[in-house]
């Protein structure tokens, strides 16, 4: 007798759907399980073997809770925001949308041929104005908040301008930009306009100059995953470093925290690994070197996590992108130094990272005085180093860091060992151990106390302090395209204002073509009236990884128009128990659902510190 599965699997599909077999609600009496797939987009190719991978495997486990007396949460939706759409449908006229839709058809259709056990009545589409009112307002509470570092939290804006009038930015320890400090006087006597320029280097989600991958051929920001070689992955269009004023939000504020919270959740060691990575603390310090473009002298502060190998600095670099490369470039190396610059345009961070074997650069003209012996040192400028990372400009020493080890044997710059007997000739030596020399008051001592030594010394004589440092940066939050969340945001009289919560969701409006306009503003500017009570609206428009990042809180409660999640039912799910996905996702969704839903549960919204408690990849699920 044949195994009829089509007649077999239809009849039970059938009867799931009827019945509402996989509907799930609160239910106190039972204990609750909440497993969870990364939600795909839905490209028009339709599932790709990858999905179904992990999906069978969660819906197995799903299955086997229920079994055993939980209470199942286990959804489905679409992370429905993109590229690939909009790029459709500048080539075709069509409407992003209308790609979108025709492509969730299919892919329901097909997981619903597999016979999956999710809630559909959860199902949730990023693209959905029901569901982005709740990106939006997101956004708007990270706009209206500020990280407190001594209580270690975001807090209302309202509390930073109430310290503010008391006793001016002295009167916080706050995560900021750089900015020139003020008194109370001076912030009662500054206009609107300085008001909110001032609270912009504070709030969480804000407005700043950045360098970013600027794509021109598709008209937008993109992210250092969406380029390659110096090309947009999607079209191999070109793609150059460019300074723009971005919205970007403040995840570097999280990085401690984001660090600690890794040690409390059940992930791979490899996947915490790359986070931690890209997190990256470092305990160092920060120096403070006089620097000289002929007589001109620059203050020029660099971070170091090796303060003690300061006699074995022979050089100085600084990163492209830095402010100091203008005032430090002579006259005579202005061509040679922009000749460079536009070479390294055309490079993202990652590749520059990426890039360990060779290295490049070209010299400022001018001098560096080392604090400590009171030698001259040239100041070069190289890729190797980033603005984001510590100062972005440091101290070289050759002898022990293989970079500038690579740098200094290409350029012909002395190299000075500090390690009693290490041989540098071919290399730099791992200075973690041995004993010091060529050092002057270290001299003799083992590495372990010539470290603490040479702080509490840069310390006593004001030359610096000691200091933790992330690599983590700030996320760029804008992208310059149609097809994603419209910033809830307006400008009256040049202040950036919010639009009121009761007047979201903010909708994208209908435009004639979806490029950028003549003059390269983003889509937005092509529509009529694109304003709120006659106030210009922003123009750029959310990124894709904005929909993404609390879309598991969604699923929770996916109809209620008063809340992202009503509180008892939140209480209930609390987090996810099982997330299946992609260590691809590691340093981007991965790093920012666990920075948007700490800032959440700061504000008193969630009752969990992290969202994820297990998480699992593909490949690994037979092992589990």
């Amino acid at each position: 007798m044949d195994y009829d599965f089509r007649t077999i699997e239809s009849k039970w599909q059938s009867y799931w759907a009827e019945k509402g077999t996989f509907k799930t609600k609160a239910d106190p009496s039972k204990p609750k399980f909440y497993v969870l797939d990364m939600f795909p987009y839905p490209s028009g190719a339709g599932l790709h073997v990858g999905h179904p991978l992990g999906y069978i495997a969660s819906d197995i486990f799903s299955r086997y809770k229920r079994l055993k007396g939980f209470n199942v949460l286990h959804p489905m939706g679409y992370d429905a925001f993109g590229l690939p759409a909009e790029q459709y449908a500048i080539q075709t006229g069509q409407h992003p949308e209308v790609t979108t839709v025709k492509n969730i058809n299919r892919y329901r259709q097909q997981m619903d041929r597999i016979g999956f056990s999710y809630d559909w009545d959860r199902e949730v589409r990023t693209c959905d104005p029901a569901y982005y009112k709740w990106t939006q307002w997101a956004f708007l509470k990270m706009f209206g908040s500020w990280y407190d570092i001594d209580l270690d939290k975001a807090r209302p804006i309202e509390d930073l301008v109430a310290a503010f009038e008391k006793g001016g930015d002295a009167a916080v320890n706050a995560a900021c930009s750089d900015h020139e400090p003020f008194s109370a006087d001076q912030w009662k006597s500054f206009s609107d306009k300085e008001k909110s320029d001032m609270l912009m280097n504070y709030r969480i989600a804000y407005q700043g100059e950045t360098s970013v991958n600027w794509c021109a051929g598709l008209g937008t920001v993109l992210a250092n995953d969406e380029v390659k070689d110096g090309l947009s992955v999607r079209g191999g269009y070109p793609v150059e470093q460019k300074k723009m004023m971005q919205w970007q939000l403040r995840v570097s504020a999280y990085a401690g925290r984001l660090l600690e919270g890794l040690d409390r959740i059940d992930w791979t060691d490899s996947l915490k690994e790359m986070q931690r990575n890209w997190i990256g603390k470092s305990k160092g310090c920060e120096v403070v070197f006089k620097c000289f473009n002929g007589d001109v002298e620059h203050d020029v502060t660099i971070f170091t996590t090796r303060v003690d190998t300061i006699f074995g600095v022979t050089f100085m670099v600084l990163a492209p992108e830095s402010e100091l490369v203008e005032v430090l470039t002579t006259d005579d190396q202005k061509k040679e130094v922009a000749d460079y610059l536009a070479y390294v345009k055309k490079k993202t961070e990652r590749e520059r990272i990426a890039e360990t074997k060779t290295v490049t650069g070209v010299f400022s003209g001018s001098y560096g005085v080392n604090p400590l012996t009171g030698e001259r040192v040239p100041i070069w400028i190289s890729e190797y180093v980033l603005a984001g990372y510590g100062t972005g400009a440091i101290m070289a020493v050759p002898a022990h860091d293989s970079r500038d080890y690579v740098f200094a044997k290409k350029f012909n710059l002395p190299i000075v060992p500090i390690i009693e007997g290490c041989d540098v000739s071919e290399s730099s030596f791992d200075a973690k151990e041995g004993k010091m020399v060529n050092s002057g008051f270290l001299d003799g001592m083992e590495v372990k106390d010539a470290i603490p030594a040479a702080i509490d010394y840069v310390e006593k004589k004001g030359l610096g302090h000691a200091k933790v440092n992330y690599r983590l940066r700030d996320a760029i939050f804008s992208r310059q395209r149609y097809w994603g969340e419209p910033f809830p945001i307006y400008y009256k009289d040049g202040i950036p204002t919010p639009v009121p919560f009761e007047d979201l969701p903010l909708t994208l409006p209908e435009i004639d073509e979806f490029k950028p306009t003549e003059n390269g503003e983003p889509p937005l500017a092509r529509a009529k009236n694109w304003t709120y009570n006659g106030y210009p609206l922003e123009t750029s428009t959310m990124p894709g990884f904005a929909g993404s990042s609390a879309y598991y809180l969604r699923y929770m409660d996916p109809h209620n128009d008063e809340a992202l999640v009503d509180k008892d039912v939140d209480a209930y799910w609390r987090d996810v128990d099982l997330y299946i996905g992609g260590t691809e996702h590691a340093t981007g969704h991965l790093i920012y659902s666990r920075f948007w839903n700490k800032f959440l549960f700061d504000l008193g919204y969630v009752c969990e510190d992290e969202p994820f408690r297990k998480l699992i990849n593909q490949r690994d699920t037979s092992g589990h």
